[in-house]
């Protein structure tokens, strides 16, 4: 299934839809248990009764997106995890992978204003598959890691460079307010090929595309990732695994090539979604 978590015109809380084509159900709407984010079908786990409560359809462009997950446990990301995204980036490709935390405050669903900080003007793009967590494991074995995913969505990993090199851990350029949207869908595994494998990736701004690759070339796929993680963190269910971006970024770019207020970037993963939004200076917030 399809989902997609935001407000039609006369909601003053987020509702959870289905998607389909150009058709959001609204499931809220039908089961107020379902609630206001995906948590309650996240820890339902069968969501096979959904297909009854699609009674009630709006148009797909008439919500307004929200996160998919209002609080989310932990959002780990992944730095490093194409080979020539590592090569740009001057780095030797890692024996275990380059982990780092965002912060919820960092976080916005898609089409909300994503902020140029007023100390910066190295605002980077970096499109990744975002993860999200079904069920509670630890130590979790790689043969069954992908039993873990509730879904995959699509991520703007925002970076301000210039913080995010101040220090040999990456937390302040990665973790400026309003700089990693999320979204807009969330997809369930059945509609994918497994792990997300082998889909187009790609981030642009108007006809420009700044990166185009294939989830293929990670060099830790989801199930791997989701075992390695398990090793030292009890992953719970809502918790967001980043799976790191290809090459293209802007920082790498002679001359680089930051965002700029005025541009909206798009992130797409093949069959997720496209995730686009704004950029607009913090001054104007």
């Amino acid at each position: 299934m399809r989902f997609l978590v935001g407000t039609a015109a006369g909601q003053s809380e987020a509702h959870v839809y289905s998607v389909s084509g150009e058709e959001a159900f609204d499931l809220t709407a039908a089961d107020a248990t379902i609630g206001h984010d995906l948590m309650a079908l996240i820890y339902r786990g069968d969501l096979s009764a959904l297909a009854e409560l699609q009674t009630s359809a709006v148009p797909l462009s008439s919500i307004t997106p929200a996160l998919p997950v209002e609080q989310p446990g932990k959002i780990i990301c992944l730095g490093l995890n194409y080979v020539d995204h590592i090569k740009e980036g001057g780095y030797d490709v890692p024996e275990y992978p380059a982990l780092f935390m965002r912060g919820l405050n960092s976080m916005i669903p898609a089409g909300a204003p994503m902020v140029l900080p007023a100390c910066s003007e190295q605002l980077d793009y970096e499109v990744e598959l975002m993860v999200i967590i079904g069920k509670r494991g630890k130590h979790i074995a790689e043969e069954n890691a992908l039993d873990y995913v509730f879904g995959y969505s699509v991520f703007n990993d925002g970076s301000v460079r210039n913080y995010q090199r101040k220090t040999h851990q990456w937390t302040p350029g990665k973790n400026f307010d309003a700089t990693g949207p999320v979204g807009p869908y969330v997809v369930t595994p059945d509609e994918l090929p497994k792990g997300a494998a082998g889909l187009k990736i790609e981030s642009r701004v108007g006809e420009e595309i700044l990166q185009s690759a294939n989830t293929s070339e990670m060099l830790w796929p989801v199930d791997r990732t989701i075992a390695t993680i398990s090793e030292f963190a009890t992953l719970e269910p809502g918790d967001m695994l980043a799976m790191g971006t290809p090459p293209g970024v802007g920082h790498a770019r002679k001359p680089p090539r930051w965002l700029r207020a005025g541009e909206v970037v798009e992130v797409e993963v093949e069959g997720v979604g496209i995730c686009a939004n704004p950029i607009v200076a913090e001054a104007d917030v």
